[in-house]
Formats: C-alpha cells, structure tokens, sequence
C-alpha cells in the first residue's frame, strides 16, 4: 500500500523529518504500508542519504521516494491509500475531494497558526485527522479511514446564489 506526504510549497523541516523516522516509517510498515512518496518542497534533510534533488531507498521496510516539486501532485493522491499533510488548505480540499483517506499534521510555525484552525474544524466534522508531529506515528497505529465522513461533493451553485443574493439579483 502507498502513502503520499506532502508539505506543499513551504517548509515544513520537522514534518519531513518525522516522516522518514524510524518510528513513523516501521509504524507505516506495521500498518501495512510498503511505498511512501515524499513531497519535501524546500525543506532541508539532515540525512546525508537524501541529499539529491530525487532519490529512492528503501528504509525499514518501506521503500521511499522523495524529491522537491513537481507540475502537479494529483497523480500521486489519486494513487495514494493515504496522504499524509501540511494543513494547507488547497492540498486538503483537492485530497478531500478525491475521497482519500487524510491525516494532517499543522505547520505551527506559520502566521497565526491558521492551519490549525482549519485542521480541527474539519476534524470536529470528521472528514480528516489532525495530529502533531510528536504524535504523528501513534495516530498513523490508531487511524480507522473507516470512521471518516465523506467530504461532500463541490456545488457552484451555493456560492452563485449567495453572489445573486448580495447583488440584490434574487
């Protein structure tokens, strides 16, 4: 099984590293998870074995590629039996849309820690789960994708309505 983790366009050092820990990674293996694709954006490794723009390895048990940027990231969350995230909120809503399983860890470094606030309300509705990175391999163990509820499908329609509404259309 694949997981895909992602940190977006920012830096997010401490996510990365948490996720190729040997905790996290013999968590996933545990799991059932043998691939794991990382999307590192412009974070830093200290590792010396993922000093290349892209690499692959295999570490404990779970094989692993990693590299920086690519066009799109929608290959890889369609493929994914989960995704692993920064709590942006443009990569939760396109993974969310695609019905995948989703476990967001909040950059807390970010102004206003505005990821949190989005992570836990939809936590509270139960479309994801939000951890922190000390927490991340015991919530990866306890996870049931099972329990989500399905984020409701786009409707343009809501948001025309509310715009014909404030212009006095309707």
């Amino acid at each position: 099984m694949l997981v895909f983790a992602t940190v977006g366009s920012t830096r997010f050092d401490a996510l990365v590293e948490a996720t190729i820990s040997e905790t996290v990674l013999s968590t996933l293996r545990d799991s059932g998870y043998d691939r794991l694709i990382l999307q590192r954006g412009n974070s830093v490794i200290e590792s010396e074995e993922f000093n290349e723009e892209n690499c692959t390895i295999q570490r404990y048990g779970v094989g692993i590629e990693i590299w920086r940027f690519k066009p799109s990231i929608q290959a890889e969350c369609e493929q994914a039996d989960l995704v692993i995230s920064h709590a942006g909120s443009g990569t939760i809503l396109d993974v969310l849309r695609l019905g995948k399983p989703l476990i967001v860890v909040p950059n807390p470094t970010l102004l206003d820690n505005h990821q949190e606030e989005l992570a836990s309300a939809l936590q509270i509705l139960g479309h994801l789960k939000a951890t922190s990175i000390q927490d991340l391999a015991s919530t990866i163990a306890s996870f049931e994708p099972r329990n989500l509820v399905p984020f409701p499908p786009f409707d343009g329609t809501k948001f025309s309505k509310l715009v014909d509404e404030e212009m006095g259309f309707i």
